[in-house]
């Protein structure tokens, strides 16, 4: 399922009924693949982006996640990269013309996913690269020649080293999900690449969410670009019910659990600040009856993409993932999400949220909120401009807070050890500042002091001595005495000793 599904097949999402995928003067062949997948009317970033895009200026889109920002600017390079299809053999006709940044594998995939689909009557070829699966096929493919290229930084660049990538010929640059592209660490990477660029090209930026500090530098690259927001910037969508349940911190995974059964979902996706978070909670939900895979940057490519698939295909009800999963995946009518952990980074709300409630469905938002996270749903309601009143899980506390957890029962008798210990020295100080009080001289011991601490002694030195009743060397008889007489002792050189010559 492609991202573009946002666009509705018959009836377009607040854009005007008369505006058709044909009025933008597209080509037959790109007519012909959006037919196949029944989109007749572009979703209102397509239909701002798609003009502007194909005039050849720089654009910096920001839309809600779900509105087919993909299609949005993979649409218009079909279109200017048709001057230049060919079907001949030779790699040298086929050089990389556009070039699409992501953050993440998965989402690498799914652009090129839809790219694929979209130029699938064209002569146009379109590849692959990220890292974690191996690089040869990538390679051949390369080699081979292709226009259109998605790849992660990292990957791109270990193809550039050796040398299978050429970039001086790229004339549109895309960065999806830029905001994360460009405050992920991957700014280091992403100035080598724009490095191999020609200085004459078009850039293009698309994102749910662009900060000012984010907009700021991406100006320094983008000339003149044209800023389009259909939405207000960092909007939540509106047919998203967003709910925040107040529970107790160790109470989160019943509280997931709980959830899970008494809605009776069987696809949810749960986000999870940590790898090792991610792990434990879907060994819990396995362990519970619920089939549940995890999804993190420890899992190797192959196992993430399997995940992925099964969760797709029903195989899998709860996908636990971290924040690797939250941006561009589109799961067709996916009914929840579930934030088991509020992220670090505000915005990383927006993307979590935008995978429910796509191509215009209803979804719901739940995160479960503790004392610890006050003030990262401050920095979300900032963000989205929207005041949350936390409510309480009901049939909650009758489960989770009866459930016995390891180390719950040590940790009691601990704390009852201690209250005894504290509750012993409390009576006996008192006794003894009651005594003191009626009759001081009746007590050795200091007034309000309890009795003195009686230290353990070893019963060894302070046992009578008695004498061992083993034989010694004089009544030891002569046939068990030793026949081997001691050898003379070595003494060494410096103490008087001579070495034999």
């Amino acid at each position: 399922m492609s991202d573009n599904q946002t666009a509705a097949p018959t009836a377009p999402i607040d854009a005007a009924p008369a505006i058709r995928f044909q009025d933008f003067g597209l080509a037959p062949e790109i007519l012909r693949a959006l037919s196949d997948q029944g989109y007749v009317h572009p979703t209102p970033i397509q239909a701002e982006a798609i003009p502007i895009v194909l005039k050849g200026i720089d654009v910096m889109g920001a839309a809600q996640t779900g509105t087919g920002k993909t299609a949005g600017f993979s649409l218009p390079i079909i279109q200017l990269l048709l001057a230049h299809a060919n079907t001949s053999a030779s790699p040298a006709r086929h050089p990389v013309r556009a070039l699409i940044l992501t953050p993440t594998r998965e989402l690498a995939d799914q652009v090129a996913d839809n790219v694929k689909a979209y130029s699938r009557h064209t002569p146009l070829r379109a590849t692959v690269v990220f890292g974690g699966v191996d690089i040869g096929p990538q390679t051949a493919a390369l080699r081979s020649g292709v226009e259109i290229v998605i790849a992660t930084p990292g990957r791109l660049l270990d193809h550039v080293q050796q040398k299978t990538v050429n970039l001086s010929q790229t004339q549109i640059l895309v960065m999806d999900e830029a905001d994360r592209m460009l405050d992920m660490g991957f700014l280091p990477d992403l100035q080598r690449i724009i490095n191999l660029l020609p200085k004459q090209r078009q850039n293009l930026m698309f994102s749910a969410t662009f900060s000012p500090e984010i907009k700021k530098l991406a100006n320094t690259f983008l000339k003149d670009p044209v800023t389009i927001e259909v939405a207000r910037s960092n909007a939540t969508a509106e047919n998203v019910t967003q709910i925040i349940y107040k529970v107790e911190e160790e109470a989160k995974r019943d509280a997931v659990s709980h959830i899970i059964r008494e809605r009776g979902l069987k696809q949810v996706i749960v986000f999870s600040n940590t790898k090792i978070g991610a792990s434990r909670l879907a060994r819990q939900l396995v362990s519970e009856g619920v089939k549940a895979s995890a999804i993190h940057g420890d899992k190797s490519q192959g196992e993430r993409m399997q995940a992925l698939e099964q969760f797709k295909n029903g195989e899998v009800e709860v996908l636990v993932a971290t924040d690797v999963a939250a941006r561009g995946l589109d799961i067709a009518e996916l009914p929840c999400v579930i934030n088991f952990d509020l992220p670090y980074n505000a915005e990383d709300y927006v993307h979590r949220i935008g995978r429910t409630g796509r191509a215009g469905a209803t979804g719901d938002a739940i995160s479960l909120y503790s004392e610890k996270d006050a003030r990262l749903l401050v920095d979300i309601e900032k963000l989205t401009k929207q005041k949350f009143m936390p409510l309480q899980l009901e049939g909650l506390s009758s489960r989770g807070g009866n459930r016995e957890r390891p180390g719950e029962r040590s940790g009691e008798r601990s704390t009852e050890r201690t209250g005894e210990r504290s509750g012993r020295r409390d009576e006996s100080g008192r006794a003894a500042r009651s005594s003191g009080a009626g009759n001081a001289s009746s007590s050795g011991s200091r007034i309000g002091h309890g009795s003195p601490r009686r230290e353990k002694v070893d019963p060894f030195f302070t046992q009578p001595y008695v004498a061992s009743n083993a034989p010694t060397e004089e009544n030891t008889p002569a046939e068990h005495k030793s026949s081997i007489k001691p050898g003379k002792q070595k003494v060494a050189a410096l103490l008087g000793g001579a070495p034999k010559r």
